[in-house]
């Protein structure tokens, strides 16, 4: 039977506090969608940002309603369009590449690596061409990607990074923030994340055209420039939407933001204790952390060796599911297997933007092309919720302990594996 482990909860009096306050002046939200004071919003949805860019270092920060339209966005801030292709991981949530496809852009899927589960540069490397645009790394799990070799290919072929950034808030690379390497980076405030708001998204960048054109994405930017272009003639090719954050959220988000070290350190204390103790199975590899780098384990990912424990994942699963304690298998199918991928559709009565005018190409999306994706989809990822919080050290080590016990009948299990074959 599958233990219930208490949930992973942070949200307290503070923000209940925070709410009270919001709905005791009576401002809900504080957007316009025309040029003026109201097109950057109200006083906590200007508070959240101006937080933002101290904690994280950078110069501009701009709050979205989730941090899918925050990613949406990125890509728009970049000028990137039909004809442009943006290289990306397919081992990702859909929002990822589908914010490549609303920009009528098109993705290309590198692999990734074994002990990172992040973009592998080398396989980035051989997918540039001159329809590439831009560089989408998603930073996984807690940890980030290897920037030091993403950033050599893009200042090479002059190519822009965008980082989602929305699993690894307070995570570090070569000392600096996770989501804030690229030219672009985004956050996620997503119920499920380490700090969180029901929904949200924030996007960060040092350039202040990004910044500009995100915030223009963010609120209607055509009608904002319909103003600007009547009073000052300034022009600025953009389609925006209602991406808004609410100063409902952005109250939260705030009180959120303040907890992220608080959070971060609990769970690093509690992945480094499970670290130390799955060393003793070498059919499980724990996470591999960089030097100079900071991990904050939103999950605690696992590779599962079958070729040294000589069963199979789903059979370990199962057996630690008898044990009280779960497994997510797999993570993500590669989306390039998804229907929209394969069939190549997302418009009805059309192929755009994977086939058109600007784009007469056939891109590549059969299995196959990615195969350390693959591998980690159908044969050897893992992760667990253990490392959260309300957990201790208590739940980690009945958590061993069940491996162990596993490990010990691991003949059963052979047998139990032939038995299901006849």
């Amino acid at each position: 039977m599958k233990k219930v482990l208490p949930p992973y909860n942070s949200i307290g009096k503070e923000e209940k506090t925070a709410v009270l306050k919001v709905m005791d002046r009576k401002i809900l939200s504080d957007f316009i969608g025309h040029a003026g004071k109201y097109f950057l919003g109200g006083k906590y949805v200007k508070e959240l940002e101006k937080r933002f860019c101290n904690y994280f270092v950078v110069k501009y920060a701009v709050s979205f309603n989730s941090a899918s339209t925050a990613l949406q966005a990125a890509v728009g801030a970049l000028g990137i369009g039909p004809g442009d292709e943006v290289i990306t991981s397919p081992y990702t949530m859909s929002a990822t590449a589908s914010a490549i496809l609303s920009n009528n852009a098109v993705p290309v899927f590198a692999d990734i690596k074994e002990d990172n589960f992040c973009l592998d540069p080398k396989s980035v490397e051989k997918l540039i061409n001159k329809k590439t645009k831009a560089i989408l790394s998603v930073n996984l799990f807690g940890g980030s990607a290897d920037y030091k070799e993403i950033l050599r290919i893009a200042r090479k072929y002059n190519i822009r990074v965008i980082e989602d950034n929305a699993q690894s808030p307070g995570a570090k690379y070569g000392g600096k923030f996770a989501g804030t390497i690229g030219d672009v980076g985004i956050f996620s405030f997503n119920v499920h994340k380490v700090i969180q708001s029901g929904e949200g998204g924030v996007l960060v960048t040092n350039n202040k055209k990004y910044a500009f054109r995100s915030r223009l994405i963010r609120n209607h930017g055509e009608a904002i420039i319909n103003d600007l272009y009547k009073k000052e003639k300034i022009y600025e090719p953009i389609l925006g939407n209602n991406y808004r954050m609410t100063e409902l959220q952005a109250a939260v988000a705030i009180e959120q933001l303040k907890k992220l070290d608080k959070l971060n350190k609990q769970r690093i204390a509690l992945a480094d204790y499970l670290s130390k103790k799955l060393k003793k199975f070498p059919w499980l590899m724990p996470p591999q952390i960089n030097k100079n780098s900071i991990h904050v384990y939103y999950v605690y990912p696992v590779r599962f060796l079958p070729e040294k424990i000589k069963i199979k994942r789903s059979t370990f699963v199962k057996a630690m599911e008898l044990e009280g304690f779960g497994f997510n298998e797999g993570y993500q199918e590669p989306l390039y297997l998804f229907p929209i991928y394969q069939k190549k559709e997302i418009y009805p009565n059309s192929k755009f933007p994977f086939v058109s005018e600007e784009y007469p190409h056939d891109i590549n999306y059969n299995k196959g092309i990615c195969p350390v994706a693959e591998k980690m989809y159908e044969k050897e990822f893992l992760c667990t919720n253990i490392c959260q919080p309300p957990q201790t050290k208590k739940e980690i080590d009945l958590f061993v302990m069940a491996i162990e016990k596993v490990e010990k009948n691991i003949n059963n299990l052979k047998r139990h594996e032939r038995q299901e074959k006849i």
